[in-house]
């Protein structure tokens, strides 16, 4: 499997995938709002688009489909819900549905609510376990829950569904957050030394030349899989006083995406 990792470059610190059949050159393109430098990637590496997958029905992952299929003729997948909020969509997809691209490649579909109720995530069922996880999970952070979302939904999908994979899972996020998302890991928890590290480490990389963090890493840095650390417990309770002494992991979690929403 090929995994092209697309940096937009734009405002919105987009990233595009395009997942490739070594074998034939089909690709599956991942949110390709950047359809220019999705199509020119393909074209230089004599690749072709024939399916497009949304995780998601925000514009700054859809914008780019007309374009593409106008150059490719692709067929246009995303959440089966989503039917009515993304034109021209082709498939419609539900927990466990399986994505195939070209000869070797299938990938399976999670349905991962919390950024908005019709957020799907892609699981490779090759040779590389890799999590594409548009705006669900982040390097060291977690989705917004803003446009069409709920946090308890994004708490659920966090430890019933990501929680739960392999831990050697490569994560590919729909946009590059993970400084600030360190940092906010540091803000509360500042005894965390791996975040400190990892920060100290990517702080002047290019996104065009990203890391790729693994669940393993990011249950060490990523303040939304550590409810349980009694600092991040400590720091919640005396931003909301009003909380048990033993908060449930939940309301640990909801009350981390509301400080991340204002920080």
């Amino acid at each position: 499997m090929i995994v092209e990792q697309v940096w937009t470059g734009n405002d919105y610190r987009n990233f595009n995938y395009l997942i490739v059949c070594p074998e034939n050159g089909e690709a599956l393109a991942i949110d390709p709002l950047a359809h220019k430098m999705c199509l020119d990637t393909c074209k230089k590496n004599g690749w072709e688009i024939t399916q497009v997958l949304n995780t998601h029905e925000h514009f700054d992952h859809t914008g780019g489909n007309q374009a593409i299929v106008d150059a490719t003729g692709a067929k246009v997948m995303a959440h089966k819900n989503a039917k009515n909020s993304i034109e021209g969509m082709d498939r419609g997809l539900e927990a466990g549905d399986v994505i195939k691209v070209g000869r070797t490649i299938e990938l399976l579909a999670l349905d991962t609510p919390g950024h908005t109720m019709c957020h799907i995530c892609l699981l490779s069922q090759t040779d590389e376990s890799g999590l594409f996880s548009g705006d669900t999970l982040f390097n060291a952070g977690a989705g917004n829950c803003h446009g069409g979302g709920h946090p308890e939904e994004l708490y659920d999908t966090f430890v019933r569904q990501l929680a739960e994979l392999d831990e050697n899972t490569r994560i590919y996020p729909g946009h590059d957050y993970i400084i600030n998302n360190l940092e906010f890991t540091l803000d509360r928890e500042p005894d965390n030394d791996a975040a400190r590290a990892l920060l100290a480490q990517i702080n002047n990389q290019d996104p065009a030349d990203a890391l790729v963090t693994t669940l393993a890493q990011e249950k060490e840095v990523n303040t939304f899989f550590r409810l349980r650390s009694p600092t991040v417990i400590a720091g919640i309770r005396e931003a909301f006083p009003d909380l048990p002494e033993h908060p449930d992991a939940k309301t640990v979690f909801v009350k981390l995406r509301e400080l991340r929403n204002s920080w």
